[in-house]
């Protein structure tokens, strides 16, 4: 399947065949191994708890591929497609999924749903919208997830059962990308609230917030391993403001939390909005999942 798309890229106008490839990295040596290519938009990959497969969405509908395999299984999420969004993940327990559904074509109207992990009919957890889904503590009880409430993005919590959503972050400018450390003792998160996007990190009740960087990137999507000892991010090369576009040069970034030292993981690959959105470690911490693009056929633009 092919999907078209005009792409902003290197300051100028594309008409551009969308390839994407899911690939990952290995924290020790850097090295970068593809798992799966194909002619179309895929997104997000979450790593299985079990580490046999992979879960990304496509066209609005949620897909599971075996680590060593090569065909998309789709995920049977009932009345939530074709509407999945790239903000979807799977319990610390391994036995639930959580996606974001868009029940109409507007992005503005996504909620959280909770579903069972072979598949099932969901039940909505967020009653207020849009709300995007980022993250899950440890303990299995609580979500993590960024909505926009009276005009402002910020990030939020609320019981995996549903119920009262709680506003943990109030600063002005767009926080996103809320993931807990898997301790619990953390939320890590991106946010704008210095004038540029930047890695935070705060309580999970919304307490001490921290800055963690503070260079010249756009830095965004922060996730710690499993063993606690890493944070895997996102950077942007230019700054993109309080917007994470898909088609722009990124890279992958680590964070040492012993030093808080930071090395770049990948070199620079077209990416963006839909590379690394959500957690994607494998259970061993010992390598990352990532969705990079190429422009497979380029046309000029009618004059």
């Amino acid at each position: 399947m092919i999907l078209c798309a005009v792409v902003v890229a290197s300051g100028f106008w594309q008409d551009t065949t969308i390839r994407s490839v899911l690939k990952t990295v290995e924290i020790s040596s850097s090295r970068i191994e593809t798992v799966y290519r194909a002619d179309r938009r895929f997104e997000a990959p979450n790593w299985s708890r079990d580490g046999r497969s992979f879960l990304i969405n496509s066209d609005g509908r949620l897909y599971r591929l075996p680590v060593g395999g090569s065909q998309l299984e789709e995920v049977r999420t009932d009345f939530v497609i074709p509407r999945i969004n790239n903000d979807h993940g799977i319990s610390p327990d391994g036995n639930w999924l959580v996606v974001s559904h868009e029940p109409t074509e507007d992005w503005l109207t996504s909620s959280v749903y909770l579903l069972p992990i072979a598949g099932g009919t969901p039940k909505q957890i967020t009653t207020k919208a849009p709300s995007f889904w980022h993250g899950w503590s440890p303990d299995g009880k609580t979500l993590a997830f960024v909505g926009r409430r009276d005009g402002e993005f910020d990030i939020y919590t609320i019981p995996v059962t549903g119920g009262d959503e709680r506003r943990i972050t109030t600063c002005k400018g767009l926080d996103d990308g809320p993931d807990y450390s898997p301790d619990g003792a953390f939320i890590y998160y991106n946010s704008f609230c210095s004038g540029r996007m930047q890695i935070w990190r705060m309580r999970p009740d919304g307490s001490q917030p921290e800055q963690l960087t503070n260079d010249a990137y756009a830095n965004w999507f922060p996730h710690p391993s499993p063993d606690g000892r890493w944070i895997v991010f996102l950077s942007f090369i230019a700054d993109q403001g309080q917007d994470h576009p898909f088609g722009r040069q990124v890279k992958l970034r680590l964070m040492d939390l012993r030093d808080r030292s930071v090395r770049d993981l990948t070199p620079e690959f077209f990416g963006g909005q839909g590379t690394i959105n959500v957690p994607s470690w494998s259970p061993d911490s010992r390598r990352v999942a990532f969705v990079s693009y190429e422009r497979v056929h380029v046309t000029e633009p009618p004059h």
